[in-house]
């Protein structure tokens, strides 16, 4: 199963990103979505799961997004929540899987059997950190995140 993760897009969705998460299976936005003509573009590509960001929370299109979201990926108990300083002290112990944003900053780390991915930020260029998005090869047994470079 072909996933796309993507955060902090905050208005614009890039061609790139598109041609990136052609063929997901599944589409995850980590927040910081900025409207919801993002989430009508990607709910075009394929089912969505997302999370409102820090800055999606005044928004009137946004009003219905949890902050917060428990879901299975193809067997694998997931986490999805904007700001990693959000995520729980006690998660499950079933959770495997923990998907982030906000710090536009990417981020791959395996802490024993917990993936902790963050996509990093598919908007606008913030400082000099990268404009990435994440695809993740989930399968029955393993999961696969490569980081995907959007611009030079």
């Amino acid at each position: 199963m072909k996933i796309g993760v993507i955060s902090d897009t905050h208005g614009l969705l890039r061609t790139e990103a598109v041609a990136a998460l052609e063929g997901c299976e599944r589409i995850i936005h980590a927040g910081d979505i900025g409207s919801a003509e993002i989430l009508d573009q990607l709910t075009a590509i394929a089912p969505l799961y997302v999370v409102r960001g820090n800055n999606d929370l005044d928004a009137t299109w946004a009003k219905q997004i949890p902050d917060l979201l428990h879901f299975d990926l193809h067997g694998w108990k997931t986490l999805l929540v904007h700001d990693m300083a959000d995520v729980p002290i006690e998660l499950d112990a079933d959770v495997r899987l923990v998907i982030t944003g906000h710090s536009h900053k990417p981020l791959i780390e395996w802490r024993g059997e917990r993936l902790y991915l963050n996509p990093g930020s598919a908007g606008r260029r913030r400082f000099k950190l990268p404009v990435t998005l994440a695809l993740l090869e989930v399968l029955a047994t393993s999961m696969e995140p490569r980081l995907v470079s959007l611009v030079e």
